[in-house]
C-alpha cells in the first residue's frame, strides 16, 4: 500500500470482501497532506453551528422518547401476557436507541459543537448527560484528553490496548476462546461504562487511583475540580429522583421504564467507542512515533444501518469528528465525503455489520506489538 494514498480505500460493496478490510492497513508514515489542506476541502458552512437546528434534534429525540414512554406506560399492561412479554423488550430496545441519540447530542455539547455559546453547550450537555447518569464535566474533560492523545498507548484515555508483554497469558489462555470472549463481551457491554467512570477500567494508567467521580482524581487539573463536584451533584440529583420514583411506583417500574433502556444506552456507548478505535488495520503508537495528526487518522468509520441516523451519524463520520471535533453532526457526512479524496488510504471505513464486527475485533485484537522487522514504535493488533 502506497503511503501517498490519494485514492479512496473504499471499493464498492460488491468488491469489499471482509479479508480486504482486514488486510488493508492504514498507512503509519507522515501523511503527504496537512490538516490545513484537509480543512480547505471541507465546505466552509460545515463549520457553522446553529442553535435552532441543534435544538431541533434535541426536541425530536425527546418527543420520540416521550411517545415511547407514553405507549409503554399506557398500553403495554393492557396487552395479554404473551404480547406484553414481547412489547417490553421492543420498548427497551427502541427507547435505548433513542436515548443513545440523546447521549450523542450531549457528547456534542462537550465538544462545543452544539452552538457558538460555551455556556449554552455546557448547560444543555449537563442536563442531558445528568439525566442519563453521566457526569458531564468529568467525562467532557477526560474525553477531551482522549481527542488530544488518540492512538497513543502512553497517553490515550480510553480503550488503550495492551502491549503483548503486558498480557496475562494465564488469563488469556482461558478467555481467548468463544465462551471466554462471549463472557468478556457481555461483561464489557453491561458493566464496562459504569466501571470506566468509577474505577477507570480500560482507561489510561495513572500513578494512583483514578475515578471520574473524584474531583481530586489525577485525571483532572486544579481548575477543573469545581466542575467535577457539579457533575457529581447532577448525578446525585437524578439518583434521588429515581429513588423517589422507586418508592412511589416500585423498583420494577423504574427498571422497566428507565433502567433497562439505560443499560442499552451504556452498552451502545461502549460498543461504538470500542469499534471506532479497535480494528486490525489501525496502528497505535508509542511516544517515539506518535503525533496528533497520525493519531487522529487512526480511527475507523462504521456502518450501523438505520442506527446511523438514530445516533446522529457519530458512527459513520468518526474520522471527520476526530479531525474537526467542533463541527456539528449535521454537517459531518458532507464533510466526510469532501475529505475522503484527500485522505485516500489514510481514511478507513469498515461496512461489516456491527454485531459481526465486535465479535471479530474481540477475537483479532487482543494486544498490540510491532511487526517483525517493522518500524519500532508503530504497534498493530494481534491475537496469538
Amino acid at each position: 500500500m502506497g503511503a501517498s494514498g490519494r485514492t479512496s480505500n473504499i471499493p464498492p460493496k460488491a468488491l469489499r470482501p471482509e479479508t480486504n478490510v482486514l488486510l488493508r492497513r492504514v498507512p503509519h508514515s507522515k501523511p503527504p497532506f496537512t490538516l490545513g489542506e484537509v480543512k480547505k476541502a471541507v465546505p466552509p458552512h460545515c463549520f457553522n453551528r446553529s442553535v435552532l437546528r441543534s435544538f431541533s434534534y434535541v426536541a425530536y429525540d425527546l418527543v420520540i422518547s416521550s411517545l415511547l414512554y407514553y405507549v409503554a406506560t399506557t398500553y403495554i399492561h393492557l396487552l395479554p401476557s404473551p404480547l406484553s412479554s414481547l412489547a417490553w423488550p421492543l420498548y427497551w430496545i427502541c427507547q435505548g436507541c433513542v436515548l443513545t441519540g440523546v447521549w450523542m447530542l450531549a457528547h456534542e455539547c462537550g465538544h462545543h459543537a452544539f452552538s457558538d455559546y460555551q455556556w449554552l453547550d455546557d448547560t444543555v450537555g449537563f442536563i442531558l448527560h445528568s439525566a442519563l447518569l453521566v457526569p458531564y464535566f468529568s467525562w467532557k474533560h477526560s474525553h477531551r484528553r482522549h481527542h488530544s492523545n488518540i492512538a497513543s498507548i502512553d497517553l490515550d484515555e480510553v480503550h488503550v490496548p495492551k502491549p503483548k508483554s503486558k498480557i496475562r497469558w494465564r488469563t488469556s489462555k482461558y478467555l481467548n476462546n468463544p465462551p471466554g470472549r462471549l463472557f468478556i463481551l457481555l461483561f464489557t457491554l453491561t458493566l464496562g461504562w459504569p466501571l470506566y467512570l468509577m474505577i477507570n477500567i480500560k482507561g489510561r494508567k495513572y500513578d494512583r487511583f483514578a475515578s471520574h467521580y473524584d474531583p481530586y482524581s489525577p485525571i483532572y487539573s486544579n481548575s477543573e475540580r469545581a466542575q467535577i463536584f457539579l457533575s457529581d451533584a447532577g448525578n446525585l440529583a437524578i439518583s434521588l429522583v429515581l429513588y423517589k420514583l422507586a418508592a412511589a411506583k416500585g423498583l420494577t417500574w423504574v427498571l422497566s421504564i428507565y433502567g433497562v433502556p439505560l443499560l442499552i444506552v451504556n452498552g451502545f456507548v461502549v460498543l461504538i467507542t470500542f469499534l471506532h478505535h479497535t480494528h486490525p488495520a489501525l496502528p497505535h503508537y508509542d511516544s517515539s512515533e506518535w503525533d496528533w495528526f497520525k493519531g487522529a487518522l487512526s480511527t475507523v468509520d462504521r456502518d450501523y444501518g438505520i442506527l446511523n441516523k438514530v445516533f446522529h451519524n457519530i458512527t459513520d463520520t468518526h474520522v471527520a469528528h476526530h479531525l474537526f471535533s467542533t463541527m456539528p453532526h449535521y454537517h459531518a457526512m458532507e464533510a466526510t465525503k469532501a475529505i475522503r479524496p484527500i485522505l485516500g488510504d489514510y481514511y478507513k471505513f469498515d461496512g461489516t455489520p456491527f454485531v459481526k464486527a465486535i465479535w471479530r475485533e474481540f477475537k483479532e485484537c487482543v494486544y498490540v506489538e510491532a511487526d517483525d522487522g517493522g518500524q519500532k514504535g508503530v504497534l498493530w493488533y494481534n491475537n496469538n
